[in-house]
């Protein structure tokens, strides 16, 4: 793509960086970008370099987070003894967007998989384990991904929290084996989080 000048160019190289940004999308949000006053623009790339600069992440349960506890963690009109475990934030936001559940949750930061290099030691397991000693928690729901590594990863964290008096449930397989939170729409993700079912019943 041949364009007329080197600032434009270099724009659209750095939005087509971006996750499903093509060179032609890019192209289309930079002129945007350039009928806007300079102050929209300066206010627009200040307010992404604040957010990358700035954003925090819980101490709690590693949520993204304006300050060391989230919203969620600090709202004491959510169910504080039911752990939701997640494999990353956007599966939290997924969740959030059914308005079905009322607990908190833990992000993992990912799932065992051996063939990636991810072993548990790189996740946010034993933070977990901590957790729900410390806290008492009464119920842990998995609502991982429903493949091979997911349910190694459930494997893995219910072998840890054995000796825990905790009822260990994971969302209901409303949710079709290897696909992924993200993308359910929110009626059959809500459906998974109401009909949850325990762990044994499942993960062999």
């Amino acid at each position: 793509m041949q364009l007329p000048s080197t600032l434009l160019e270099n724009a659209v190289a750095e939005f087509a960086k971006l996750p499903g940004i093509g060179k032609k999308t890019a192209l289309r949000l930079v002129l945007h970008l350039l009928k806007k006053e300079v102050e929209e623009v300066q206010h627009f790339g200040e307010t992404v370099a604040k957010m990358r600069r700035d954003i925090r992440f819980c101490n709690r349960c590693h949520n993204i987070s304006d300050g060391d506890i989230c919203a969620t963690c600090a709202n004491t009109m959510r169910n504080q003894k039911l752990i939701c475990v997640v494999e990353n934030i956007r599966d939290v936001i997924a969740i959030e967007s059914t308005q079905q559940y009322n607990g908190i949750y833990h992000v993992l930061g990912g799932i065992i998989s051996p063939l990636d290099g991810v072993g548990p030691d790189q996740l946010n397991i034993e933070s977990l384990v901590n957790r729900i000693g410390k806290e008492g928690t009464e119920e842990l729901l998995f609502a991982l991904n429903p493949t091979i590594q997911g349910d190694t990863t459930i494997y893995y964290i219910q072998k840890k929290i054995q000796h825990l008096p905790c009822r260990v449930t994971t969302i209901a397989r409303g949710i079709a084996f290897g696909g992924e939170l993200e993308f359910a729409d929110e009626m059959t993700l809500a459906r998974s989080i109401a009909n949850r079912l325990p762990v044994q019943q499942y993960v062999k």
